[in-house]
Formats: C-alpha cells, structure tokens, sequence
C-alpha cells in the first residue's frame, strides 16, 4: 500500500509549525524572500515558461517534508529542507540559465544575512544548486528529496498560454490531469502517477520531453534508497 500526499493550496500546512520548523518559517516570512518568489516568476513567465509562483513553491515544500518525514529524518533536517524547497527557484529572477547556481548565492547571502550558521546554510545551498536536471546531481538526502518534488510537478495549471500558442512541454504538463506522488508502507518505493488525456499528448511525448527529468528523479530515489516508478494511466513505465 502506498502512503500518498494531497496538495491543497487552500489549506494550512502542517510545516508552518514554528516550534517545529522555525528557520522555514523565518525564511517564508522573509520580505526578501517573497520578492524574489513573485519577480522570479514573472521572468519566466515573459520567456514563455510553465507557472512557477506560489502553487509551485508550495508543492516543492509540501512534497520535500512528506518524503523526509515519511522517511523518518529528524525535525531539523526537514526544516533545512523546507528552506532549500521554498527557495530553489529565486534564480530564475536573473536568468533561467543557470538559475540553480545562482538561486543558491541569492540563498547564501539572505541566510547569511539573518544569522543562520554555516552548519545549517550549506545543506541549504547545496540543495539548491544540484536540484534542476541540466547539471545537478544528488549530493545529499535533501537535495534528493527536492529533485523528487520539483521534478514531479507536473499538472495542466502550470500552463500560462493560450492553447494556440502551445510548444511541446505546454503540451505535456497541460495533458496532466492528475498527479500524485507516494512512497509505500514498507518505504522501498516512491510513485509518480499522473493521468495523461492522450487528446492533447501522446504518452511518448512525455520520455522526448522529461526522459533527463525522470532518470534524474530515479538517481534521487536512490539516494533515500528508494525504487522510482513512473505510471502513466495506471501502466508502468519506469
């Protein structure tokens, strides 16, 4: 049986426990922070990219805690993990290229700047800068669990254009009409299973556009040791 996470937008948290998770709370309350959430995502937005404002940040977060609380790692390593998920993407406000890397300075410089300790910055930056799929590599239990999160987030409201305008990847994530993912009781394995409506792209669509995502999210798994599976319309693929 799998245990599986329902992402409501519209609800609490339970990751904003401050006596639990302090930093994470520090760090989305942070003015800083916010700016760059919402900036980073009107960039994108003005490339022609997928929606990566609050829904999405919100997912990233949600789906790290799950994986590392259903894992059993310990409250402060969760909270460092908070931070790396509700952070990754603020370097997109200077470019998509690169943006891992340079989300992971911004990061360093907004810890630094609020006291935090290295001991607990360097998780943090570490996750960031590995999570994206052109050259990030899981280097650590969160980074892992970020990759996992961000790179299963794939669903039809990310999609920003009008249907005449879309490219491939509008295509894919708009043809998702549902998404979970789950890690089973005995903890071997993560799940990604989507609904795809094949009327708007074919499930070989998805391998030419994600094939680097999915095998990156594989590579995470295993550092968690974790199995990743990928089901699409209830037949497994990976």
């Amino acid at each position: 049986m799998l245990e599986s996470l329902n992402v409501n937008e519209n609800t609490i948290s339970i990751y904003d426990d401050i006596e639990r998770f302090p930093l994470f709370n520090k760090v989305k309350a942070n003015h800083d922070v916010s700016v760059y959430i919402n900036e980073q995502d009107k960039t994108l937005s003005a490339m022609g990219f997928t929606e990566h404002n609050y829904a999405h940040v919100e997912i990233v977060k949600d789906r790290t805690g799950y994986i590392l609380e259903t894992l059993g790692y310990d409250d402060h390593t969760i909270d460092l993990a908070l931070c790396a998920a509700w952070m990754h993407d603020i370097g997109n406000v200077v470019n998509r290229v690169n943006h891992s890397q340079t989300g992971a300075i911004m990061a360093f410089n907004i810890l630094s700047s609020i006291g935090v300790p290295s001991d607990d910055i360097a998780p943090i930056i570490r996750a960031i800068g590995n999570h994206d799929e052109g050259d990030g590599i899981p280097v650590s239990l969160i980074s892992a669990a970020l990759i996992l999160s961000d790179k299963s987030d794939v669903r039809r409201s990310r999609v920003l254009k009008e249907m005449s305008d879309f490219d491939k990847h509008d295509k894919v994530n708009y043809s998702v009409t549902s998404s979970s993912l789950k890690i089973n009781e005995q903890h071997t394995l993560v799940e990604l299973n989507l609904e795809v409506d094949t009327e708007y792209s074919e499930i070989g669509e998805f391998f030419e556009i994600f094939m680097e995502r999915f095998l990156l999210c594989h590579r995470a798994a295993k550092v968690l040791n974790l199995d990743f599976n990928l089901i699409i319309n209830n037949q497994k693929l990976m």
